[in-house]
């Protein structure tokens, strides 16, 4: 969390994680990173066809189009059940087209991670991957090297990554595993120094304790005909040690243990 999110309603709150949905391609009315995430959500009484879950503790929410996103046209139902079991938190987000004609959009997950120090941190599971660099005009890049290390700013999307990527913090001897479905995309982001003084509800030094790496659906967006329905699925859990104190190999984070 931020050490100065807004907290105000309708104001989105920097940390935590952001459920962001955009409609594709609006961008004269689109506000920044979507607009679910500056709503107000109900409690969704009935969640179905996702079947009630056992020794997990659960809470549906679901939002509804307005009669702003109407005259875009745009009406949809966006649910979102978050679940907590030990160790991990599971969001499944589903978008739903309740309106008359096709529409098409893009999602993104936005995780703020806590880290010790981001100089200390890398990421395994991107290497070899084609990216789109936002600090240079989108251009297109492959990633070369064995791991995501931070050293500056950093504002990529990736594309077409794995369902299973590791966030690595040596100081804490802490691994962040984040699985997906549904989200192709993966994007890294850090602000560092002079831009998190040029936001406003960012705190100066918070750069150096947070990262996000986030599940997504962007280069591609999503389309929805009328009725259909899209689901995603995003898994966080941590693994309680480090590459750098030699009792985790990364790889089998990723691939599994033998």
């Amino acid at each position: 969390m931020s050490s100065k999110a807004n907290k105000k309603q309708h104001k989105a709150i920097r940390g935590g994680i952001s459920a962001c949905l955009a409609r594709f391609g609006d961008l004269s009315s689109l506000e920044q990173h979507g607009f679910a995430r500056n709503r107000m959500w109900s409690l969704d009484r009935d969640p179905s066809p996702l079947p009630p879950l056992d020794n997990q503790s659960s809470v549906d929410l679901i939002l509804k189009s307005t009669e702003v996103d109407l005259k875009t046209p745009c009406s949809f139902e966006f649910r979102l059940r978050i679940s907590l079991n030990a160790g991990k938190l599971i969001l499944i987000p589903r978008v739903r087209n309740t309106a008359n004609k096709a529409f098409s959009f893009s999602f993104t997950l936005c995780n703020y991670l806590s880290v010790s120090d981001i100089s200390e941190v890398r990421i395994e599971g991107l290497e070899t991957l084609d990216y789109f660099d936002n600090l240079l005009n989108r251009s297109r890049f492959t990633e070369q090297a064995d791991a995501l290390t931070f050293d500056g700013e950093m504002d990529r999307v990736y594309l077409h990554s794995p369902t299973k990527i590791a966030i690595i913090d040596h100081e804490k001897k802490r691994t962040f595993v984040l699985q997906k479905k549904g989200m192709p995309d993966a994007v890294v982001w850090n602000p560092w120094g002079k831009k998190a003084k040029a936001i406003p509800d960012l705190g100066d030094d918070d750069y150096k304790i947070m990262m996000c790496v986030n599940s997504a659906a962007i280069d591609t967006p999503i389309l929805l005909k009328p009725s259909e329905e899209w689901m995603g699925y995003q898994e966080l859990s941590t693994v309680s040690s480090s590459y750098c104190s030699g009792q985790l190999d990364p790889r089998k984070v990723l691939y599994g243990f033998h």
